[in-house]
């Protein structure tokens, strides 16, 4: 069969050319950035489109854009750090050659702006290291998300974009067009750094709390790596800790020791890419083959387990405690055996996971930031040699406690005192509503209680709430105000005021089923603090490093704050909280002009596990009866006694 000229250049121009393409090359930089003798950045926007359904109000839109980050200055540029205003409810559905740098995974609202960080280029090099390889020099991130309301006639840019690296100064922000944003950022000659650009790894920085990731072997298809929770604030904690990631190449887990998987299965492998090229691995022994694992902590038990525990700090049930409390329990270590995939088979071809976090029951909220390399780290030699083994590779993760917008507390703390026969309770929905109620009123404010509601579960305080509001001649809203909804609430009570000193006493009741092992409150004051004496039933401190907060934690054999347990009679007694108690003095010759009554005798934040509470907004005032210090003590000390006698 012979072919013709025609046919011959139909089937020559119609043949796939994939081996004989070049590789994609970056993108030049705009002109502006010629002129920029430091780090460059531009956004442009590429293209939009409307996006189903039909919503004149709130219509949702697509976006495609490109972030660039140029370094025209002398100096590498390590872990860079990027920050884009979005301000038009954005959407992240991807980012090309970046990770969001609080650790979320995509997609993510990013309505409020955000950070780019650099995944798999962190780190930029300059054009006199390169001879101006663009490759080296410049990352581009291909942005695609959702944004809603800017029609298409519009262009949705952001506020603003700048470096967010340490040490570094940026221009106002131009914009070219409508669719283009420049900034240039240089060195800032005031800025001081612990490292210099010759170091080969940044320098571990401090936080709340920190990840560190050590390689501690590698072969070519795997390595053992060992996770390292440190917990370094004074009142930041974690109970039954869950820790996520996300792998970037299909990595799985093989096997662990001292933590495990949340969900022990390796169906994503065996259906997965993974399956298809461990043809020869058993799968069934695989432990995790998610994109996004979830670990937890070991109970004690699994200790000296020689499977799954023998591995320093595991295996305490999800527990780390603050160093101020307990040093010891402060670390937990686990380790992992993590399989790679192509084209990473090599042993020096090791990448971290991205994307970190870490959270626990009632506990703070930590932000996590992305790993950064940093020097190895070194372990005792398991022979017991005097050498120290260094790891192979390290990475670290920043934790600091945050507090998102629209978080609810876990907890809540009510006022009372020796001249008011009312407690302030916690505010309503304190720890949030979970939905609009018909019976209840989210808005109204909680009404002043008599001080045996205190010992009863919200749902029993209604009768008692009408009757004293009756009493004090009070107008009782309708809807009733809603619960609190918190787990756990504390008294403050004001005792005592006399010209030497005063008291107050602190009540911890637990609402829910879950017991508080270690457990520990934190009272922050104005002025008191420095006049602090002794808490009586509790082992109380002021905090190192600070003059303003009251540090407190059970005594031997007091440190177990049981839950909730039913009444002696459950059909007709209402549910009993855990409980405990302790009075606090204070002297006030170390805080001249303290005054007690108006404000300076109750806390300004409590902290309870290292979770914030939520506070009332009023104090107690002085209405001339001051029968109530006598009541409410007899009150709440004689149902702690008889919770003692009951555990007994």
């Amino acid at each position: 069969m012979s072919l013709n000229w025609v046919s011959i250049f139909i089937l020559f121009t119609t043949l796939p050319f994939t081996i004989c393409q070049s590789p994609a090359t970056p993108e030049a930089p705009a002109p502006a950035a010629n002129t920029c003798n430091g780090v460059f950045l531009s956004y442009t926007y590429n293209s939009g489109s409307k996006l189903p359904p039909d919503n004149p109000k709130h219509q949702a839109y697509r976006f495609e854009s490109t972030l660039t980050v140029l370094n025209n200055g002398l100096e590498q540029l390590k872990q860079w750090r990027a920050f884009v205003g979005f301000q038009h409810e954005e959407i992240l559905v991807s980012a090309s050659n970046a990770v969001l740098f609080d650790g979320n995974s995509f997609p993510a609202s990013v309505g409020n702006g955000t950070l780019f960080a650099g995944f798999p280029m962190s780190d930029l090099k300059t054009a006199v290291m390169t001879a101006g390889d663009l490759t080296q020099m410049q990352v581009q991130v291909k942005i695609v998300g959702t944004q809603f309301g800017v029609g298409l006639r519009d262009v949705p840019m952001p506020k603003n974009i700048s470096l967010a690296n340490d040490g570094f100064l940026c221009s106002p922000v131009t914009r070219q067009g409508k669719s283009e944003l420049h900034v240039c950022c240089t060195k800032d000659a005031n800025a001081k750094s612990n490292f210099t650009v010759d170091d080969n790894f940044l320098p571990r920085q401090s936080g709340d709390l920190t990840i560190v990731y050590d390689v501690t072997r590698t072969y070519d298809s795997n390595y053992w790596a060992q996770v390292t929770v440190a917990n370094h604030n004074p009142i930041g904690r974690l109970d039954n800790w869950k820790l996520s990631w996300d792998w970037m190449h299909d990595e799985f887990i093989y096997t662990m020791k001292g933590a495990y998987p949340y969900l022990a299965d390796s169906s994503d492998c065996i259906y997965g890419p993974q399956g298809t090229y461990y043809r020869d691995l058993d799968f069934a022994n695989v432990l995790n083959c998610e994109r996004r694992p979830t670990i937890i902590d070991l109970p004690p038990t699994k200790a000296n387990d020689t499977t799954l525990g023998l591995v320093p700090f595991c295996c305490r049930n999800g527990a780390i405690l603050p160093p101020s409390m307990d040093p010891s329990k402060s670390t937990s270590v686990f380790q992992l055996q993590v399989f790679k995939m192509p084209p990473d088979l090599n042993r020096s071809e090791l990448t971290p996971p991205q994307n970190w976090k870490i959270n626990g029951t009632l506990n703070p909220n930590y932000q996590c930031g992305p790993p950064v390399r940093v020097s190895p780290s070194h372990f005792p030699d398991p022979s017991g040699g005097p050498a120290n083994r260094t790891a192979f590779a390290s990475w670290q993760v920043v934790c600091n406690i945050t507090r998102p917008k629209g978080r609810s507390p876990k907890c809540c703390v009510s006022f009372s005192a020796y001249y008011n026969d009312s407690v302030v309770p916690c505010k309503t929905c304190a720890c949030g509503c979970k939905s609009t109620s018909q019976t209840c009123s989210t808005t109204a404010p909680a009404i002043l209680l008599p001080p045996e509601a205190l010992l009863l579960p919200f749902e029993n305080r209604s009768s008692l709430a009408r009757a004293w509001a009756d009493l004090k001649h009070r107008t009782v809203p309708n809807p009733m105000p809603c619960a609190d909804n918190c787990g756990v609430s504390i008294n403050w009570h004001l005792h005592t005021d006399y010209n030497r000193g005063w008291t107050a006493r602190v009540t911890i009741f637990n609402w829910g089923e879950t017991a508080f092992p270690d457990w520990f409150a934190a009272m922050q004051f104005d002025k008191a603090a420095p006049g602090f004496e002794a808490a009586y039933s509790f082992n109380g401190t002021v905090l190192d490093g600070g003059n303003d907060t009251i540090f407190m934690q059970g005594l031997p054999g007091l440190n177990f704050l049981v839950g909730e347990t039913d009444g002696a009679n459950p059909e007709k007694d209402p549910r009993v909280p855990g409980k405990q108690q302790s009075v606090i003095s204070f002297k006030k010759k170390d805080t001249p002009g303290i005054n007690v009554p108006l404000g300076d005798g109750f806390p300004t934040k409590v902290f309870f596990n290292g979770e914030q509470c939520s506070l009332p907004s009023i104090y107690p005032t002085s209405d001339g009866n001051t029968k109530s210090s006598a009541l409410l003590f007899s009150v709440l000390a004689a149902a702690f006694v008889l919770l003692l006698i009951q555990q007994q």
